[in-house]
């Protein structure tokens, strides 16, 4: 539904996005992380039909950007940085329009406007001016306009940044619920928590370029290491850090708990839950650290830094 080859955008030579290659499924959510001025923006801009792509290619919903862009934009919603509302208008107004701009026949897309506000808590506002609105309503607004002509594809720029917790709550019910009927989302946000929340596929970018993508399980794998697991026993461990570290790698411990690291936690764990037992220890829990996405993003960077300072 959503895919890029070797995608590249420059302004006046310099080069704001260097060979991007993404490629997202139907009903899959890809959360696309890095820093102002990363080429977030940029990059949905070219999948929008925006901006006209230097070089390389990207298609939406098997349309190309570049030869196809009144059809990339018939399947695509987009919400953007910047809203554009017009703010003298009324709400019911402002959707009715654009439902006309998508050609959408007038009780269709009064009825899907009424719907979509309603899902996301507006449907007091409904006759209210957009200039009355406050900034997390105005997100919701721009949100409920991307999803009017029910596109099957969403190009999200941070959709959550203005909004109090139970409105963010909404949109993340929403974006699981539609991630169920097989919609597929591009997602640009520095929420960490929401994209490990959201996504099923994870890339990062940094100065223009892709430096790391792939699940959440497969980025740990690549970065952070071998997972991490928790022993907590009933009473002190009484140097079971040492009896143990013949079975594996102890990586922190305490007065009842130690962490620890092994290749094979399919085959340790329970080796080492029978040698415990033998031992009298009573185990109170055995339980996998988990590692977030703060994590792995932060070591992303790190590496990606210490590389371009050999390369200096």
């Amino acid at each position: 539904m959503l895919e890029t080859h070797a995608l590249c955008k420059e302004f006046d030579g310099f080069r704001a996005v260097q060979e991007v290659t993404l490629k997202v499924a139907a009903g899959q959510v890809l959360a696309m992380l890095g820093p102002n001025g990363a080429g977030k923006t940029t990059t949905v801009r070219m999948m929008t039909s925006i901006l006209a792509p230097t070089s390389g290619t990207a298609t939406v919903a098997g349309f190309d950007v570049v030869q196809q862009p009144e059809q990339v934009r018939a399947h695509v919603g987009v919400l953007t940085e910047q809203h554009g509302l017009y703010e003298r208008m009324k709400a019911l107004e402002y959707l009715d329009f654009f439902g006309e701009v998508y050609h959408l026949p007038g009780p269709v897309r009064r009825q899907r406007a009424r719907l979509l506000m309603e899902r996301f808590g507006l449907e007091d506002a409904l006759n209210k001016r957009l200039g009355d609105y406050s900034k997390g309503m105005k997100q919701k607004l721009a949100l409920v306009r991307a999803m009017l002509h029910n596109p099957p594809v969403l190009l999200l720029d941070e959709p959550t940044s203005a909004m109090d917790p139970l409105s963010a709550r909404q949109v993340r019910d929403a974006i699981l619920e539609m991630r169920r009927e097989e919609r597929t989302f591009l997602i640009t946000t520095h929420n960490l928590t929401e994209a490990q929340l959201l996504a099923d596929y994870i890339a990062i970018i940094r100065h223009g370029r892709i430096i790391a993508q792939g699940t959440m399980d497969e980025l740990a794998r690549q970065f952070v290491g071998q997972p991490t697991l928790e022993l907590r026993v009933r009473g002190d461990l009484h140097g079971l850090e040492t009896t143990l570290a013949d079975m594996i790698t102890v990586e922190a411990h305490g007065l009842n708990w130690l962490q620890y690291t092994t290749p094979d936690p399919y085959t340790t764990n329970p080796a080492l839950l029978r040698r415990l037992l033998g031992l009298g220890v009573e185990v109170v829990t055995l339980a996998q650290v988990t590692k977030t996405l703060e994590d792995i993003y932060l070591q992303v960077v790190r590496e990606d830094e210490a590389q371009q300072e050999t390369r200096q």
